[in-house]
């Protein structure tokens, strides 16, 4: 059985990667439009797995699963290089949307 990664694990990891093997972060501006690029490869599978687009040659043979990793890649080298520590940022946001939207969705009728 594979150890689960938490995610100050990933932002260790990520980061440790960078310093040995990728040389350093590319500067934020850069890994913004990187990650951006990275969106748009994931939105077009999603396109084309659950939407109405069909499949070019290209496009075939491409995982969902690792164009997210892609995307929380970039995601994980932001959050290093802004000192984001996004386990803490996720229990914010967790509490945020716990005391906002404690009924907000409940009582959408569009979700009914």
């Amino acid at each position: 059985m594979k150890k689960e990664i938490t995610i100050s694990e990933a932002q260790k990891l990520v980061d440790q990667w960078i310093q040995t093997v990728g040389v350093r972060y590319f500067n934020e501006l850069t890994n913004m439009t990187i990650l951006m690029e990275e969106v748009g490869e994931l939105a077009r599978i999603m396109s084309r797995t659950y939407g109405e687009q069909s499949f070019k040659e290209s496009d075939k043979g491409k995982d969902l699963g690792d164009e997210m990793a892609d995307v929380l890649w970039v995601l994980i080298c932001l959050a290093n290089q802004t000192g984001v520590d996004l386990t803490e940022a996720m229990k914010k946001n967790f509490e945020k949307k716990n005391v906002r939207d404690l009924d907000r969705h409940r009582n959408n009728e569009k979700l009914k």
